[in-house]
Formats: structure tokens, sequence, C-alpha cells
């Protein structure tokens, strides 16, 4: 039988925001609230959800649930049968100033819990909580969290407006501030103004010009700078310290993704 665990993630330097995962759990729960907008994610298993104003729904694997600060819910396994989930939790008053500066709409306090079983936005929502979960940087924590809420809309699901547009010289300005930046340094606050925008819409502007996320971009952009440092031969734990690396572990997962090798594989190939 799998054995049942449980992981909290929090982070001082990110007080508004975290997330636990529960694997194979029977933990059955009362109906309760919390302060934070929270977004439950159902991986396996099935479980039964009060909430949403529906009466009670039964849940499958690849559902999210986007549930209000103060909302009273509920959300169990099937009687005898073990699940596994995982468990946001956002600050209501920073997701409110959030979307006070992006131009969306949110989810008043107490209102019904909404459902969600698109895949794509399991997809996403898995990718930012092993995000969280992981040694990158609290810049690039903070801008994938922003990204996922701003796309998700919090409410409505629905298509937004188009981005808005960063001008040639705009554009050029950003990317060399990006690039003359430590990847631990590099605020999306300080960008957005000098963009003129919420951190949210300099996302999508910058992500509709280039293709990447802010941090994105610096990551690929260190990732390309190790391929020639790798292929002039240097090693390892040098490139990944001058690439600003929090460690030669992250930096080879994070090469390994961009590129499809380990670094090590990639110097090898470069020297024979």
């Amino acid at each position: 039988m799998p054995r049942s665990h449980a992981a909290l993630w929090r982070d001082p330097a990110l007080p508004h925001v975290e997330s636990r995962r529960a694997c194979h759990s029977r933990a059955c729960y009362k109906a309760h609230s919390h302060p934070t907008f929270s977004i439950g994610v159902v991986d396996a298993g099935h479980s039964h959800f009060t909430g949403a104003g529906n009466g009670q729904q039964r849940l499958t694997p690849g559902t999210l649930v986007l549930v209000p600060a103060r909302r009273v819910h509920a959300c169990n396994p099937e009687p005898g049968q073990a699940w596994s989930y995982q468990m946001l939790h956002v600050d209501a008053d920073w997701l409110a100033q959030l979307h006070l500066e992006s131009g969306l709409e949110g989810a008043g306090p107490g209102e019904p819990a909404r459902i969600c079983q698109v895949p794509e936005v399991y997809r996403l929502f898995c990718e930012l909580n092993s995000l969280l979960f992981s040694n990158a940087s609290h810049g690039e924590k903070d801008a994938a969290l922003i990204a996922f809420l701003g796309d998700l809309d919090c409410v409505r699901l629905a298509p937004l407006a188009p981005a808005p547009a960063l001008g040639a010289s705009e554009l050029s300005g950003l990317i060399a501030h990006i690039e003359d930046q430590d990847p631990a340094q590099l605020s999306l606050a300080v960008l957005a103004r000098q963009a003129g925008l919420g951190r949210y819409q300099l996302i999508r502007a910058f992500r509709a010009a280039t293709g990447f996320t802010p941090h994105a971009y610096l990551l690929n952009a260190r990732i390309n700078r190790g391929r020639q440092l790798l292929g002039e031969g240097q090693a390892l734990a040098e490139v990944a310290y001058k690439l600003g690396f929090a460690d030669q572990s992250h930096f080879q997962r994070v090469f390994k993704t961009h590129v499809g090798v380990t670094p090590g594989q990639y110097r090898d190939l470069h020297s024979r």
C-alpha cells in the first residue's frame, strides 16, 4: 500500500503565499474557511467538495477548486479511499492589490468557490507548485505566481484583453536591464515601474514581445551563456557561480530542462 506523506512550503521572503502537498491521504476535514484565497487541486483519487453553491460535488483528478477568502467549504476523499492533492494559499490583501494594479476582477470574500476542469490550467498549476517547492530564486517564484494568478483571472477564466504593447526602445531598455541583473536580484516591481505598468501587465507585455516572462528570459540568457562557458571547458561549479545560480544542482536541473542534457554531458560532447 502506498505510504501517506505530506509536505508544506513557505518562505519568509514570500509571506503572501504558502503551499501544501499531500499524497495518499485519508485525512478528513470539517467545514471550514481560510482568510486567504485558496486553490485546491486533486491529483489522484476522488473527493467530495462542498462550497461551490451547488451542494456536494464529486471531484476527479485534474480538477481545481478556487476558493475565495472566508468561503466555508470542505473537501474529503471518498469513504474508505485515499487521495492526493495540492493546496495553495494566497494572502487576500496581496491578491487584491495585484488585481487593482492589473485591472483584473477578483472574487469577493465569502463568494462561492469555482470549479475548474481545464487540463491546461491544471498543468500550469502543477508547474507553479513544483517551482515553489524548488530552490529557484524568490523573484522567479513570485513572478511565476503573479503570472499564473493573472492568467487564471481568479474568477472568470475568460479570455483577457490584448496585452499592452512595448515600443522598441522600451523593450530594448527592459532587456538591457534584465541582462545586467543577478538572477536572485531581478525585481519585477522595478521593471514594472520602469515600463509604467502593473506587474502582471508587464509580464503579459514582455511575454507577447519575446515569448518569455522577464525571469524566463533571464534564465534563457544565462543558459545560453552557460553553453558558451561549458564549450570552453570551464568547470561546472565555476559556471554555475558565474551565472548566479544558488548551487550546482540547481544549475544542472535548469540547464537540462533547456538543453536536454546535463551540463557535464554537454561539456563532454564539446570536448571530443
